[in-house]
């Protein structure tokens, strides 16, 4: 038998004995005791202990809990509602500085919430799929002198053959968003209609992915819906469009990238907005050939693919594994082709798993079809966070400090009387509690408002989480710590004052603690210069961006999309687009120098050193005559494609990076291959048609003619009446089809989207940094012009200026501002050094960003106190004077 088995739960026993009030311990103890000996007999000892653990935590309650300072004191509860009766008291008298105290706490704290909103719906991306830690994408590394480069498309039998040689891999599948496939955007209209509505989501996906992301279907059968040649699964949004309030299962559509019709065979769920797949339409795989061979092609890359592993494989040990692949497929490809050193290429391939769930937000450097965030940004802005609510606490610190001389006499008067210093840290304590309460209510208030405006700087769709059960304790909580936090500080210093000396009017009126409000006021404006600064490069980064020679002209250009629904009519609509007069040129083709546009890969070597040479990847785009022309694109050596020429055909006009990269110092003459000969007449300026994150790549143009979109250039000045125009024109080639249209600058500037969202959401939280520190600056020189009253008088009675005041008071914290920018300058000019490391191309931090950044920062801090500082001067001596 247990010495103790007779005892309670010894845990909850001393917790009852530990708050319990010494003069009722003894007996609550012996009817507990009692009760719970009754219940073991009655109900067992698992029960009574249970019913224990109940009874003591129902004992806690004001008239049973111990007082702090023991059973001789007043009940903690009466001194409680003392100070919170006190702390209303001093909010009420001293308004404007409980205003700023409670105002700027709320902004900071409002700014927190938005930034908490944005970070945690970042990080809830790809984080609700079945079995997510068993759910990985393939990515393919490559590594060419020095150069690590990543990408996530693979053969179309690469699935299949990891599927089967690896019994670790419990499913894998694929899907094509390539638009040189048709994927991505395009027409679709039901069988029976005339008229195509355009669509974007579309994306070739195969069975195999379907049931291995388990997406949630709304009908049909989610095992086989993909299983047959021209199947068609749709999302529920695209169903209530065009079948509504019926089940479409077995319905047929035309879509723009076949002629032969297409079945729906199920219909799922919209994929999540925070998913980093957003697809509407997925075109089976079953029984696609882009080329003839393609699907069992090792050459040619195009399919992402995803596994499911099965329970408790490592994903590391299968990494390495999969080198196998390299061996046991292309290495014979390569031997075949008679590439160099295949032994050598073999090496600097590999393959990574990245967990479904790291996808959007760690996929920095990896090159992908879909959206993703990055990880770095919720560093960024989490940081930019706890710096305005930094900033927001010190305020509160610094008012409180520099308010000391008003409380002393209350301080020294209550230890006069017998309080001891815990009592007064509690009171102050509950007064910086009822602040940072009264803060967070209006905080609340303030994020609930602003939250529309900031989901359109974030171009987000974030709502507030009413409905989450947690979001009220986490606020409470957070209120409370925030409170205990910024109030620490003040309370142990304003309680560390020593009776006699306040009561003999010996402690200087809140001076004694000015080097750590200097502190804390330099740290407050080196953060505001810091995002000041950031906010300023960032900005200059997007003009460079949008504004950068590129090597076409992008101005001017409209896009019109849908052009193959024209058929055989495209060129004559070309024709007369060119009679129109505010036409220059026209051209028809879809590999555009914008995002979302057709690519491919290609490798290509000099004529007859295949064997020889190491390839060169680039791409190679199809257009027409008048393409290079259109885009006023600059030809440095040779000539552009001549309809006069028949032999143009076998041509190609080249970049200079392709020039470079081949080793073709007089390129004009030479033949080049990627399997087919070409003879290269022209050379072009290389031009950015990626992202100016990377550098240009090689690229070559030849003729062809398949395309959807036709690039016009119009004039500058008639553009709407232009517009006018090509709607007339279009209606008369295709009077049942809607025309769409864009302009290349505006496609230029939306992939840069996210430097211009950063830049957006970085102002207004830099602009809300610095209207808190500003507040606590002016309440912190309204104290001073209050507490030197008396001297500003004497020097103004003596004859002192305006001018002379006014400098005086203003010296003392422009030196600091002064300070802060000394420290602020090095630490921006490093991040953002380190940020424009992303871009190849990019502007220069010069010297005048920081003059820029400093005299704002000056002028702000001589705007905040230049209200208090001139009233102190041009205030009247006598009324300062008199009570002397």
């Amino acid at each position: 038998m247990k010495k103790n088995q007779d005892l309670p739960s010894k845990f909850f026993l001393r917790f009852f004995r530990w708050f319990c009030h010494p003069d009722l311990l003894a007996s609550i103890e012996g009817d507990l005791m009692e009760l719970y000996n009754e219940r073991v007999k009655k109900l067992g000892r698992r029960r009574a202990n249970l019913k224990f653990v109940v009874d003591v935590l129902l004992l806690l309650r004001p008239g049973i809990i111990a007082p702090i300072e023991g059973y001789k004191n007043v009940n903690n509860y009466g001194m409680l509602k003392n100070y919170l009766k006190i702390g209303f008291r001093n909010l009420l008298r001293q308004r404007m500085y409980s205003a700023i105290k409670v105002g700027g706490f709320a902004i900071g704290i409002a700014a927190c919430l938005l930034i908490t909103l944005f970070i945690r719906d970042e990080l809830s991306y790809d984080q609700f799929y079945d079995n997510a830690d068993q759910l990985y994408r393939v990515v393919n590394i490559n590594k060419d002198n020095g150069e690590v480069n990543k990408m996530v498309w693979f053969q179309a039998p690469f699935a299949n053959a990891i599927k089967e040689d690896f019994p670790e891999i419990e499913a894998a599948g694929r899907f094509n968003s390539g638009a040189i496939h048709g994927a991505g955007s395009g027409q679709i209209r039901l069988i029976e209609k005339t008229e195509s509505n355009y669509e974007e989501g579309f994306v070739y996906f195969d069975q195999e992915l379907l049931s291995l992301l388990n997406l949630p279907m709304v009908f049909g059968d989610p095992d086989h819906a993909l299983d047959n040649p021209h199947a068609l699964v749709i999302t529920r949004r695209k169903a209530e469009k065009y079948f509504p309030k019926v089940n479409p299962v077995g319905q047929q559509v035309v879509l723009s990238m076949d002629s032969e019709p297409y079945t729906i065979s199920g219909v799922i769920e919209d994929f999540p907005v925070n998913s980093h797949l957003q697809f509407d339409f997925l075109i089976t795989l079953k029984g696609i050939e882009f080329w003839p061979g393609e699907q069992s092609n090792w050459g040619s890359y195009n399919y992402p693919t995803y596994v499911r592993l099965r329970p408790g494989v490592n994903p590391n040990e299968l990494e390495n594994k999969m080198q196998s692949v390299v061996e046991r497929y292309l290495l014979p490809m390569w031997i075949e082709d008679a590439r160099t050193d295949v032994k050598e290429l073999a090496k600097n391939v590999s393959f990574e798993l990245q967990p479904i769930g790291d996808i959007y937000l760690y996929s920095e450097g990896i090159l992908d079809p879909v959206q993703h965030g990055d990880i770095r940004f919720i560093w960024l802005f989490g940081g930019v966070a706890a710096f305005i609510l930094i900033i927001a606490c010190i305020n509160f610190v610094n008012l409180s400090t520099a308010k000391s001389a008003n409380r002393a006499k209350e301080v020294g008067l209550r230890k006069a009387i017998g309080s001891n210093r815990s009592n007064i840290v509690a009171q102050f304590l509950t007064e910086s509690l009822l602040y940072s309460l009264l803060s967070f209510v209006l905080a609340i208030g303030l994020a609930w408002t602003m939250l529309p405006y900031f989901n359109v700087l974030a171009s987000k769709s974030i709502a507030f989480p009413w409905n989450e059960w947690s979001l009220l304790p986490i606020l409470i909580g957070a209120s409370l710590v925030v409170g205990l936090l910024s109030g620490l500080y003040p309370s142990f210093y304003l309680s560390s004052f020593e009776p006699i000396q306040v009561l003999k009017g010996k402690l200087s009126r809140g001076s004694k603690n000015a080097a750590t409000r200097n502190y804390l006021v330099v740290f407050q404006f080196t953060t505001s210069i810091i995002l000041i600064i950031a906010t300023i490069v960032i900005y200059q980064q997007v003009d460079f961006i949008l504004n950068k020679k590129l090597g076409f002209e992008k101005d001017n250009v409209i896009l019109i999309h849908g052009a193959n629904s024209l058929g055989n009519n495209t060129k004559n609509f070309k024709e007369e687009l060119l009679q129109l007069s505010q036409v220059k040129n026209a051209s028809i083709g879809d590999y555009l120098p914008i995002k979302g546009t057709k690519r491919n890969g290609n490798l290509f070597w000099n004529e007859g050193k295949r064997s020889i040479d190491k390839e060169v990847a680039g791409q190679i785009w199809e257009v027409d005559h008048d393409y290079i022309q259109t885009m006023e694109m600059n030809i440095l050596e040779g000539r552009d494609f001549s309809k006069a020429m028949s032999t143009d055909s076998l041509s190609v006009i080249i970049n200079q990076a392709m020039a470079r990269e081949l080793g073709l110092s007089d390129p004009l003459g030479k033949r080049i291959t990627n399997g087919r000969i070409y003879n290269v007449i022209g050379v072009v300026e290389d031009f950015n048609y990626e992202s100016l994150r990377g550098k240009i790549e090689p690229l070559c143009f030849v003729l062809g003619e398949k395309a959807s979109i036709i690039s016009v250039k119009v004039n500058s000045t008639e553009v709407v009446g232009t517009l006018k125009s090509i709607t007339s024109l279009w209606k008369k080639f295709s009077p049942s089809q809607s025309i769409r249209y864009s302009f290349l600058d505006e496609s230029y500037a939306r992939m840069y989207d996210d430097v211009q969202k950063m830049g957006r959401i970085f102002t207004a939280f830099a602009v809300l940094a610095i209207m808190v520190a500003s507040l606590g600056l002016f309440a912190l020189s309204a104290f001073m012009v209050e507490q030197r009253g008396k001297e500003i008088s004497i020097r103004l009675v003596l004859g002192a200026t305006l001018y002379s005041v006014f400098s005086m008071l203003a010296f003392s914290f422009i030196r600091l501002v002064l300070v802060s920018i000394v420290i602020a300058i090095p630490i921006a000019w490093y991040s953002m050094q380190r940020w424009l490391e992303d871009f190849t191309y990019k502007t220069d931090i010069t010297l005048g960003v920081f003059v820029t950044a400093s005299l704002l920062a000056i002028f702000i801090a001589l705007s905040t106190i230049s209200y208090q500082s001139i009233r102190a001067a041009l205030m009247n001596p006598v009324d300062s004077l008199k009570s002397e």
